[in-house]
């Protein structure tokens, strides 16, 4: 077992070929949020995006859903297709309430870790209290790692890298470059009997809204881990047994590059069909229209009679009656799930799903 270090580290990670990597991934954030910011009700991002990057987080484990069986379960009514729909949804909400919390806050601290980890795995085990934790190799069962396991050392790490992400003054690197290392750090604390890898990818995230970077939580690093999975995993090992820490910065802000420009062309495709689901709407059901019933169509793929009722305050019968003339202009597709009816925004739905299956096709 390798002593990990406290952060700061005591080196210099900002070579010349950093550098001008930070300088690119700094162009493409910064274009994300001010792509991100041209949607005009943020809900429909938060809501929309945040599953896509359960879902691509939650794969990176083996936890397999399709879209369909994501937009078909209701976490509000606790309804879902499968478990493992379920489990998306749980890292979907941890994601939105974690983003809930560092916005009115301005900091990212341990209670929040441990209450985005109760949110995904839905109980309160807290850090590892017990030794016998060790990483292995999922096809020869070896160990590849074994990360602290005293529960003092866990508790003095976590409070040093709580430190790390809310003083900025303790060293002077890029918050880009801070992010990867925070990121390594810890992975590699593992601080978690279950659930380190996608809280640490939550915290990824949370990160950059906390330093400025992103106003929304919508960057889809998880999609770019799991398209370069063995790299993803080599990389954090190298750093472990070899200080091969260039790498590991560079892996992660060509991550941020990539996933940016995917998420650019994701959102500015949700709102070119907003725009043409209002003029048809506008221009066919004058008297039903109103810009809280788009923003409903594209907060949820698939919507129901439930979420129209609460979202607008109007009537169930109200609300049956616009998804009713919905279907027959053909911005909506009624689908039945047990005795209740579904309604499907089929053109987001494509959307979402052509970029997942673009995505997967270059993995």
């Amino acid at each position: 077992m390798n002593t990990l270090p406290l952060l700061p580290l005591p080196i210099d990670l900002e070579s010349k070929i950093v550098l001008k990597k930070l300088a690119k991934a700094h162009q493409a954030l910064a274009e994300l949020k001010g792509v991100a910011a041209s949607i005009p009700n943020q809900g429909i991002l938060i809501n929309t995006l945040a599953l896509q990057e359960a879902k691509d987080s939650s794969a990176i484990e083996n936890i397999i859903t399709t879209h369909d069986d994501l937009y078909r379960s209701d976490s509000i009514a606790r309804h879902f297709v499968s478990t493992a729909a379920k489990e998306v949804h749980n890292y979907s909400a941890a994601l939105r309430n974690g983003f809930d919390q560092v916005v009115k806050s301005g900091l990212l601290t341990n209670n929040d870790i441990l209450e985005i980890h109760s949110g995904i795995e839905e109980n309160r085990a807290g850090f590892r209290k017990l030794p016998g934790t060790a990483l292995k190799n999922e096809q020869t069962g070896e160990t590849v790692y074994t990360p602290p396991q005293n529960y003092e050392d866990i508790i003095a790490l976590m409070t040093n890298l709580e430190q790390f992400m809310n003083n900025d003054e303790l060293c002077d690197w890029d918050p880009l470059t801070k992010m990867a290392v925070i990121h390594h750090q810890f992975e590699s604390i593992h601080p978690f009997y279950d659930g380190n890898g996608r809280t640490g990818r939550i915290i990824n995230i949370l990160y950059l809204v906390k330093q400025g970077l992103l106003s929304v939580p919508v960057l889809y690093l998880s999609r770019y881990i799991n398209q370069n999975k063995s790299d993803y995993y080599r990389l954090l090992q190298a750093v472990r047994v070899g200080d091969t820490w260039q790498e590991w910065v560079l892996y992660m802000l060509e991550g941020i590059e990539q996933t940016s420009h995917q998420t650019i062309v994701l959102i500015l495709g949700i709102k070119e069909l907003m725009q043409r689901h209002k003029h048809k709407l506008r221009a066919e059901l004058p008297k039903i229209y109103s810009q809280d019933l788009i923003n409903n169509l594209f907060r949820h793929p698939y919507t129901k009679i439930e979420f129209v009722t609460q979202e607008l305050q109007i009537h169930r019968n109200t609300a049956a009656k616009y998804l009713e003339e919905l279907v027959k202009i053909g911005l909506l597709s009624r689908h039945k799930l047990g005795k209740e009816n579904y309604y499907l925004n089929d053109a987001l739905y494509d959307l979402l799903r052509n970029v997942s299956a673009k995505a997967d096709a270059l993995s």
